[in-house]
């Protein structure tokens, strides 16, 4: 009866002690209930440990950011937002592959215009073109102080090699080689055009600067710059198209980018086509969605075709949704493909052909062929025909149609579920243009690629307060000056890269900062512009508006290249980047 004693019933235990109660009576439980008790005691402790442990991970943790580390980070971080085959509503850039892929030369194509041809081997190590004793002879033949600068001594350019060298090292620019220099339009000035690259833009892409220089003979027989014009002012240094003004004028001279080759290529001959293997894939339900989930299909479908070690047909035609251009409202078809994205580099990186020359290939062979021996297609009506079920298909053509409703019509659906261990996605074949890259390194280089850069996100963001209550707040005028004039030096350039449509609504920042705006750059794109004319050749000689997937595109590429590099969402305001709960 003893031992029952010592059990309590549950109402006992919910009862206040009795006055009459033992002090001893705790020693008097079973050994197996003290057991129990510290097994309990020590799993707690554990259990304590273990939070503590996790929360202090999940504090101090700080992942890479997928759109800057690599192509591999960027496809897995893409993979687990699209859980329900959607893409959110997006104005913003999708980094493309010049901004992922690190410069690699043994993957420079030899025979590539974009990248340095063998003609310009020499000069890519910036060595001088000129030897020692050939620059002394010069120098013994013209060693007269009084003597005008002859623009084809190899002292000039070796004076502009060094004040270059001296100037632009440290801003991010490697010099690749240099042309002659010639006589500027005063005597002693020279105008010099060099070819550079961005150690910020991992590519090999080269683009060309022509500068004035003022020049005068220096001691020991040397020859010193004693002034420099801005970007772009050499212009009889730019090697154009015949002129078709008077020498005397002065607007500048437009020269057009002769490395841009984005000829569309050709099929060939009935043998080779029917010797080719090809996917094709008709417009599903991606087409005139936003620019993010075009990217993201097309080069599933470009992965696709790879892995079926196949050529990708691609349509140029593409659809810019309305949500880039909100002053016009409207999707807007038929813009081309080169209009945004780099052709040259992507016939270069995958075995591509266009759908229009593809598609009167295939009819004219077909037509052609004897006995019966027609192309052999293979149509594939849903996503749920894996790639790996096509892997050994021997049909010349295969055909995926995305005839079905949404999202069962979006391309990207073929490269899910099991099918994602397979396709790799060769972000690595997706650049800018390089048109568009072209306007960037203008801008840059009228800022001389010494500026800082903020990224003011606002629009249709800050008008949504129940996703993001604190941005409109955190990027007024007011806010801006309070957080950027702690973060930035004072009289600094500071680039704005914004989607706010107020132009003077940054004006209070110019009371501290050199402020530039795109606006600031609108001759860039105008009707005098290099792009204006080059964009207007490609599409039929009809006029290319400058929209709003291309001014975010230069603007995002602009941040990109700055000193120092402000963000919203992780400098200025306390908002997410997507919304309440999502940092």
């Amino acid at each position: 009866m003893t031992r029952y004693s010592a059990v309590s019933t549950d109402a006992d235990a919910d009862a206040p002690p009795s006055p009459t109660s033992s002090p001893s009576a705790a020693s008097d439980l079973p050994l197996s209930q003290k057991l129990i008790k510290v097994i309990g005691n020590v799993c707690f402790s554990f259990f304590v440990l273990a939070v503590l442990v996790v929360t202090v991970i999940a504090v101090t943790y700080q992942p890479p950011d997928p759109w800057l580390s690599s192509s591999a980070a960027l496809t897995t971080s893409l993979s687990a937002t699209l859980q329900n085959s959607t893409f959110r509503p997006d104005d913003s850039v999708l980094p493309t592959g010049e901004d992922l892929v690190p410069l690699n030369s043994s993957l420079i194509p030899v025979n590539s215009s974009s990248s340095p041809s063998a003609s310009s081997v020499p000069d890519l190590v910036d060595s001088s073109s000129t030897t020692a004793s050939e620059e002394a002879a010069a120098a013994s033949e013209s060693c007269d102080p009084d003597k005008p600068v002859n623009c084809s001594d190899p002292r000039v350019l070796n004076a502009v090699k060094a004040f270059n060298q001296k100037a632009f090292t440290r801003r991010s620019i490697i010099f690749l080689s240099y042309d002659i220099p010639v006589p500027g339009s005063k005597p002693g000035e020279c105008d010099v055009a060099w070819r550079f690259r961005n150690r910020k833009e991992k590519s090999w892409r080269r683009y060309r600067d022509y500068r004035r220089f003022r020049l005068a003979p220096g001691d020991n027989c040397t020859i010193e710059v004693s002034w420099v014009g801005k970007f772009r002012s050499g212009t009889n240094a730019a090697k154009s198209r015949p002129r078709t003004q008077s020498p005397a004028s002065s607007t500048p001279v437009k020269v057009p980018d002769s490395e841009i080759n984005d000829t569309i290529p050709t099929v060939g001959s009935e043998s080779e086509f029917k010797r080719g293997k090809y996917l094709y894939y008709t417009r599903g339900g991606d087409y005139c969605k936003s620019m993010n989930q075009f990217i993201w299909s097309f080069l599933c479908g470009l992965g696709e075709a790879q892995f079926l070690n196949r050529t990708f047909v691609v349509d140029l035609s593409i659809c810019l949704s309305g949500a880039y251009n909100p002053w016009y409202g409207k999707d807007e078809e038929g813009k081309d493909f080169r209009f945004y994205f780099d052709f040259e580099h992507l016939k270069e990186s995958a075995s591509i052909v266009e759908e229009e020359e593809f598609l009167r290939d295939w009819r004219r062979w077909d037509k052609k062929s004897k006995n019966g021996n027609k192309i052999s297609v293979r149509k594939v009506p849903t996503y749920k025909v894996t790639p790996m079920q096509l892997k050994k298909d021997k049909s010349t053509v295969l055909w995926r149609q995305f005839d079905g409703p949404e999202p069962e019509n979006y391309w990207y659906r073929v490269c899910e579920g099991r099918a994602a261990k397979y396709i790799q996605r060769p972000w690595q074949a997706i650049w800018k243009s390089k048109r568009l890259m072209n306007i960037v390194t203008q801008i840059a280089g009228k800022m001389e690629w010494d500026y800082d850069a903020v990224h003011v996100v606002r629009g249709w963001k800050a008008q949504n307060k129940q996703v993001w209550p604190n941005l409109d707040a955190d990027t007024s005028p007011d806010a801006l000056v309070d957080k950027m004039t702690k973060l930035i030096p004072p009289w600094r350039n500071l680039y704005i890269a914004t989607n706010e449509p107020f132009y003077n609504y940054f004006d209070k920042l110019r009371s501290h900062y050199k402020v530039h705006l795109l606006d600031d750059y609108k001759e860039m794109w105008g009707a005098n512009s290099e792009w204006y004319n080059e964009t207007m050749e490609l599409n039929g000689g009809k006029p290319v508006p400058f929209d709003g997937y291309m001014r975010v595109a230069v603007d995002t590429e602009v941040l990109y290249r700055a000193k120092t590099r402000v963000e919203t969402f992780n400098n200025l305001t306390r908002d997410c980047k997507d919304g309440i709960n999502t940092c």
